[in-house]
């Protein structure tokens, strides 16, 4: 028989538990590929399966869309106006399934959704992405 602070012990910590999973689950962008910007093992073990990032969103391409970049350090500009010396070598595409409500670019946040490799081009943005998370949330 469940009694009420068993109950209540396992209502308290079970988020608990949770973020703390997500932390040590949490991928690293740079885990996903090898020096020479191939996919790595890790990557490839991980396609199709869930998973969590963090990082930071980029200031998106467009108002009321479902998607935007998530970048490993914050970036206070679009990184798609910059120059090419300015592109990041460490992004990752994210797609929701809801219209994105903006981070300010400076706030970590942590994303978790399917893993899709090989190239894409987005068909409202024309953005092309190697890598991405599909079917994400984040918080």
């Amino acid at each position: 028989m469940l009694t009420r602070r068993a109950f209540a012990l396992i209502a308290l910590t079970f988020p608990l538990a949770a973020r703390l999973y997500a932390q040590e689950g949490t991928i690293k962008l740079r885990d996903l590929y090898n020096k020479d910007l191939s996919f790595s093992e890790l990557a490839i073990s991980l396609e199709g399966k869930r998973i969590f990032v963090d990082g930071f969103m980029a200031p998106p391409l467009k108002a009321e869309s479902d998607f935007f970049v998530l970048t490993k350090k914050p970036m206070a500009v679009c990184p798609f106006c910059e120059s090419s010396a300015d592109w990041p070598d460490d992004i990752l595409a994210i797609y929701t399934k809801r219209t994105v409500k903006v981070t300010p670019f400076n706030v970590k946040i942590l994303v978790h959704g399917v893993l899709e490799l090989g190239d894409m081009t987005d068909p409202d943005t024309g953005f092309v992405s190697r890598v991405r998370i599909v079917d994400a949330k984040y918080k």
